[in-house]
């Protein structure tokens, strides 16, 4: 019952949401088409961060291979979109899962450090390898794209970002999701308990991959270009992760509330403060806000829902 209760939100947000078209803009539309891009990309960082603890600063390197992969597919060699959109989801749990299994190994700063390094080693790559595959500083444009329109755009984004955080929302419900949070809380005892922590530490990777593939694959072809300065630059990394965070680690809901609070945040801020100043003053918000709310945005949700929205006792009981 308690599972039906919540699962009723997410059908009264994805109403709510369906119905936006009809009172917004087409120009509005796109400010949401990019924050539901951002809500997969946080929720991507915080099935595999947000629930094991182990903080990846290198996640739009998992993003760029998707990215990448089905630019230069459509690009060079004319596949269908829907041929290389799953192989660039495939790319990405695959060649992601070689270069971060050996990362798995180590904790704290040092999983952070070389996540990043992972992250700027894709930048560069990109750039001086192969310049004539990959599109070099310019990279590549011109590439063909899902559906066209504001309205279409939107409701596939949202389609696809809600359609994933349920499935998250649920995995993290189940036993395995416990016991990812398990990792995040004490390693150690987890692994004395006779779970593998190296196999659990994979399969969260293996999920945030699959994401990242299928939100940066989506994403690639909804801007119709790619460059390794959009996708590898510190602002990008800076915002999903501060999506994460302020929204709520650990709890899917919060990455989605942080994306859609962050993203119009800066269109707010575009006005009055053009360039990449506006990142420093959100920057400062989000601090302050994460400061008073430590544990994001979400909880925040939870008391609101708590307070008017509780069951009231039934007065026949006693």
């Amino acid at each position: 019952m308690w599972l039906l209760g919540q699962l009723r939100w997410w059908l009264l947000f994805a109403l709510g949401m369906s119905l936006l078209p009809l009172f917004i803009s087409p120009g509005t539309l796109r400010i949401f088409i990019f924050a539901n891009f951002l809500a997969m990309f946080a929720m991507s960082w915080d099935i595999l961060s947000g629930r094991t603890g182990y903080i990846s600063f290198g996640h739009p390197f998992l993003i760029g291979i998707a990215g990448y992969t089905t630019a230069m597919l459509t690009y060079h060699l004319n596949w269908p979109l829907y041929i290389t959109i799953p192989t660039a989801v495939v790319t990405t749990m695959i060649g992601g899962t070689l270069f971060f299994l050996p990362a798995l190994r180590i904790r704290g700063t040092y999983f952070a450090l070389v996540t990043l390094a992972f992250m700027e080693l894709m930048y560069h790559s990109m750039q001086v390898v192969q310049p004539k595959l990959t599109g070099g500083t310019r990279g590549l444009s011109g590439l063909p794209t899902l559906v066209s329109g504001a309205v279409p755009n939107y409701y596939l984004s949202f389609l696809v970002m809600f359609a994933i955080g349920v499935g998250l929302w649920l995995l993290i419900r189940t036993r395995l999701g416990i016991a990812l949070s398990a990792i995040r809380m004490d390693e150690d005892a987890v692994r004395s308990s006779g779970l593998n922590t190296t196999r659990l530490k994979l399969f969260a990777f293996m999920v945030s991959a699959m994401v990242a593939g299928i939100a940066g694959a989506l994403y690639t072809h909804y801007l119709g270009s790619i460059s390794p300065r959009g996708i590898f630059e510190i602002n990008f990394l800076f915002t999903i992760l501060v999506a994460a965070l302020l929204g709520g680690a650990g709890t899917i809901i919060g990455p989605i509330i942080g994306a859609y609070f962050l993203t119009f945040l800066l269109e707010l801020l575009r006005p009055y403060i053009p360039g990449a100043g506006r990142y420093l003053i959100y920057g400062v918000i989000a601090l302050v806000l994460y400061y008073y709310v430590p544990k994001g945005l979400y909880s925040l949700f939870e008391r609101l829902r708590e307070r008017f929205f509780r069951p009231r006792p039934d007065p026949q009981s006693d």
